[in-house]
């Protein structure tokens, strides 16, 4: 997404659904999100793209009448509901092709009374904000510092990283806490700007 055009404000804009430049952000920000979750609950790829259109079709009608009320629930609840819906329709194509592994219906089929999806959908939820505030971090920090982070995402200790980079552990440590500070920022934002997206700048 373009850094003057957060989830809050793009929220608000996809209501207009002649808003193509909005629905093209939206689409990019979630698409990631809704076939990953739809893969997982056993869609091929082509199926889970299909998914991902059926979404985006329903909630181009259905955004201009929902109301942001974090009272009555968080956006990603709404997100989830659109999603395993669009999922439960695509197995019930009768021209579908079987699959080896089938979804879980009575997961899929929560209470919509729920305040979250299933557990799968909340894992692929909290991976979705990770990989933004990740993307962010890869173009507002020196890549040498990024480099160093993934290491130690990946596992590496603190002295090999110095060690593979010519640093010290104490500057790779500081630059671990550094950016870990500033995903944990990222996120809380990402968050904030979903749950309520009529509110002013964060």
């Amino acid at each position: 997404m373009s850094e003057n055009l957060t989830r809050r404000s793009l929220l608000v804009r996809v209501r207009d659904a002649d808003d193509d430049a909005a629905w093209a952000e939206f689409e990019t920000l979630y698409r990631d999100l809704i076939t990953r979750y739809a893969r997982v609950r056993g869609l091929q790829p082509a199926d889970a793209d299909d998914v991902c259109q059926a979404v985006m079709a329903r909630l181009c009608r259905s955004l201009r009448r929902f109301e942001y009320d974090s009272r009555k629930g968080r956006f990603r609840t709404y997100l989830y509901r659109a999603v395993r819906n669009a999922i439960v329709d695509q197995f019930a194509r009768p021209n579908r092709l079987p699959t080896a592994v089938q979804p879980d219906e009575a997961t899929l089929l929560v209470a919509d009374t729920a305040e979250g999806g299933d557990a799968e959908w909340e894992r692929e939820w909290e991976n979705h904000h990770l990989r933004l505030a990740m993307a962010t971090i890869r173009r507002t920090f020196d890549e040498a510092s990024v480099q160093m982070f993934e290491r130690l995402l990946a596992g590496d200790s603190v002295e090999q990283v110095a060690e593979a980079f010519g640093s010290t552990p104490p500057a790779v440590q500081k630059i671990k806490q550094r950016i870990r500070a500033r995903m944990q920022e990222l996120i809380a934002r990402q968050i904030a700007e979903e749950d309520e997206p009529d509110a002013g700048p964060a």
